[in-house]
């Protein structure tokens, strides 16, 4: 659950049924966070509000396995990825979260550990300072 987002932007096929592809791992997410339009795009092929690329497609494939599988199948990368991802759109598009949430972690469990765990990171810079 920690890391579906991530595969907005490395989902594939499986490589042996061991691991998903690393394919997509040269993705720079950094443009995609920046661009309205990219994040928008891949947010509506999640949500079924849109069409999907490719690569798209073969995350909507793998997503409800990668989340039920706590991301197993993920590369270290993918992981760190996947969680930058999740915590940008939860602090900077809480809807599309809020709908991303509703479809694929209904528990909530993931946004509940993101922000138990700003909130001690928070704590210990003051406790520095």
């Amino acid at each position: 659950m920690t890391n579906m987002l991530l595969l907005l932007f490395v989902a594939g096929c499986y490589c042996e049924n061991t691991t998903y592809t690393t394919k997509y791992d040269g993705v720079n997410l950094d443009e995609i966070l920046a661009s309205e339009r990219l994040l928008s795009s891949y947010v509506k092929c999640l949500l079924d509000k849109g069409p999907c690329t490719p690569d798209g497609k073969e995350l909507k494939n793998n997503l409800p396995d990668a989340i039920e599988n706590d991301c197993q199948k993920c590369s270290e990368r993918q992981r760190v990825g996947a969680d930058r991802v999740m915590q940008y759109i939860i602090d900077n598009r809480p809807e599309d979260w809020d709908e991303l949430e509703k479809m694929y972690n209904e528990d909530g469990s993931y946004k509940k550990k993101y922000l138990e765990r700003k909130e001690a990171l928070k704590s210990s810079l003051e406790i520095r300072n």
